[in-house]
């Protein structure tokens, strides 16, 4: 089955009540118990199971060719999740490139629980394996990777870890289950921040974590699911349910704009560099186009000729693009991704990081054209 036709009707939902094609929201916290003790539905209590969270959770396992997915409250949470799974004195190879935050809680919040990190440049297969130690057992991918765009080799990554025990997770937001799935390039985890694409609206916070097997990762990840309660509300489970659908088509028309932007402004006087994996200037172009063969996604980070008040400047100057964090909705926006990250972000100065959204375009690049102006 295609993924337009699963994403349309993995999430389905038989109402009982009324019949309702569109998937009712169940705000109940608590389901009904029969005599016996038992749970004629299945459902207990709702930070245990939702029928809207099983609706999602479904859906995202299918999509991503997954044996079961689990939803929780943002990213980082899904992020934190698999962290929990781990043990005291555990150690996670972590990119050198990559989403901030998530380095962040490795060293900050999970650091004095024992948990050991290190980054690596993880578009070098010889410095992932010279940075393994003896008790790393999960290897964190980003790719395409926050937000220089680079690359990582996900099948090569995967045989490495697992010629040496090692679990290997993928933080899979950029591309979404439509454009990659790294679990048929060997990964064992996939991480979405649902937030962004699944969710395409700027108007939900989730996250999610895929795996493809049911073991002991899995009832691991259950557990903490449960006791963290860091798991998701019905509505929000429904909204991005219902962003599921519409993913396939988004993704399209996000990957095709983007890709005509990035060209356009490749060419561009006031530019000095484009990163964009859909580009053949990009270093692991040929990579993109095995792992994405639908797409390259709707993420452009371009660097302006001069300095970080000259990228602020052009920033302000866009009117379609709207500054602000985050990525993945309709509305374009841009952001100076450094100024966010902090003092000691390895990001250029001069970087902007450019969400294409579902504008039209021509409109696009016209409002690009202007605010590049020198």
């Amino acid at each position: 089955m295609k993924k337009e036709t699963q994403a349309i009707h993995a999430t389905n939902l038989l109402d009982e009540t009324a019949g309702a094609i569109a998937t009712p929201i169940f705000l109940s916290t608590t389901f009904t118990r029969d005599a016996d003790g038992s749970y004629p539905k299945g459902h207990m209590y709702s930070r245990n199971s939702n029928p809207n969270r099983d609706a999602l959770e479904k859906g995202l396992a299918i999509l991503e060719g997954g044996a079961k997915a689990f939803a929780f409250g943002s990213g980082l949470a899904a992020v934190s999740a698999v962290f929990q799974c781990l043990k005291s004195g555990d150690h996670v190879l972590m990119p050198s490139v990559g989403y901030y935050a998530s380095v962040k809680l490795a060293e900050e919040i999970m650091g004095p629980w024992g948990l050991h990190m290190s980054q690596v440049d993880m578009e070098d297969l010889d410095a992932i394996k010279a940075a393994i130690q003896p008790n790393t057992k999960l290897i964190w991918v980003e790719t395409p990777a926050n937000p220089l765009l680079g690359i990582s080799d996900i099948q090569a990554i995967s045989s490495l870890a697992h010629s040496q025990g090692i679990k290997v997770a993928v933080d899979n937001t950029m591309a979404t289950p439509i454009l990659q799935n790294p679990i048929s390039l060997g990964a064992d985890i996939v991480m979405h921040a649902t937030t962004k694409y699944i969710g395409g609206h700027s108007d939900v916070l989730g996250g999610a974590i895929i795996v493809r097997d049911d073991d002991e990762w899995s009832a691991r990840l259950k557990r903490v699911q449960i006791l963290m309660g860091a798991s998701q509300s019905p509505l929000d489970c429904y909204l991005l349910a219902r962003g599921l659908k519409t993913l396939p088509l988004r993704m399209r028309e996000h990957s095709a704009s983007a890709l005509a932007l990035a060209q356009r402004l490749e060419s561009h006087i006031a530019i000095e560099k484009v990163h964009y994996p859909g580009l053949p200037s990009h270093p692991q172009h040929a990579l993109a186009k095995r792992q994405m063969p639908d797409g390259f996604s709707g993420m452009i980070s371009i660097q302006i000729k001069g300095d970080e008040a000259n990228a602020r400047r052009v920033a302000s100057n866009l009117n379609l693009f709207q500054q602000a964090t985050s990525l993945g909705g309709v509305e374009s926006l841009v952001e100076h991704r450094r100024s966010i990250e902090g003092p000691d972000s390895k990001t250029p100065s001069n970087l902007l990081r450019l969400s294409i959204g579902l504008e039209h375009v021509d409109d696009l690049w016209e409002d690009l054209s202007q605010g590049l102006t020198l």
